[in-house]
């Protein structure tokens, strides 16, 4: 299976909205749903055409950064080039989603580099927008703001992944198909293993009393009434409305 420049370029776009402070699908500043290698992977089996792949290698992909939080400007690794790449070439090289998530891996460090030289490049837009602060003129200020970071965030997201993914995707179908049995096997355990740390990560971040009172009450709906996960979803969400309407009333 080959991937066509313009699914390349599809590949491209999820991953551009998925980058923090993409104002498209999201406010800025903020983390986008596109993001989530859950999304980013249903999004990319789709224009593959293959969204059941899509859909369980994304979800595969999304344990190890279940707890993933990028706090201070600094992101640890980005998920949303895990999401992206990791799923079209698990798809493209047919393998199973624990050897998937050893493929995303090192895409979401590599991510890393894009983010920071995202961030680099708009410190000159900033310096920009002092000046035009200080000549009073707004409309240019806002333009600065907006404008000029999202061409180069759309530039440095899209051209990489575009061509990563159309020129990448028959080297990784042909290294797959050299790879013995033993070599898939331990990257099979490997990528067993990393989505215990990334739940591990998870549950030592609701390890609080208040958020571990609702952990318990999900465990035993899902224990001991055999409830489904989508139907405790739909619960845990009601919940969390009333709750929060409650701190903002006695708040």
């Amino acid at each position: 299976m080959s991937i066509s420049l313009f699914q390349a370029f599809l590949m491209g776009v999820v991953y551009y909205l998925g980058i923090i402070g993409t104002p498209w699908t999201t406010v800025l500043g903020s983390a986008s749903l596109f993001q989530k290698p859950l999304v980013a992977g249903t999004l990319v089996g789709l224009i593959l055409g293959h969204p059941a792949e899509g859909v369980i290698i994304g979800a595969a992909i999304q344990l190890p950064y279940i707890a993933f939080i990028s706090a201070g400007g600094t992101i640890p690794s980005d998920p949303g080039l895990a999401g992206v790449l990791g799923t079209a070439f698990a798809i493209v090289g047919n393998v199973d989603p624990a050897t998937a998530i050893t493929i995303a891996i090192p895409f979401g460090l590599l991510g890393t580099v894009v983010w920071v030289l995202h961030m680099t490049i708009d410190v000159a837009f900033v310096h920009m927008a002092d000046k035009a602060a200080e000549q009073g003129d707004l409309k240019k200020v806002c333009f600065l703001h907006v404008v000029p970071p999202q061409i180069v965030a759309f530039a440095i997201s899209v051209i990489p992944v575009m061509l990563g993914a159309y020129f990448g995707a028959d080297y990784m179908a042909r290294l797959v198909a050299m790879l013995s049995n033993d070599v898939l096997h331990v990257l099979q355990v490997i990528g067993g293993v990393l989505p215990a740390l990334g739940v591990a990560m998870n549950l030592r971040s609701i390890s609080r009393p208040n958020s571990m009172a609702f952990y318990m009450l999900g465990f035993i709906l899902s224990v001991y009434l055999g409830l489904d996960t989508i139907v405790i979803a739909v619960l845990g969400f009601i919940i969390a409305w009333f709750y929060t309407q409650l701190q903002k009333e006695n708040g």
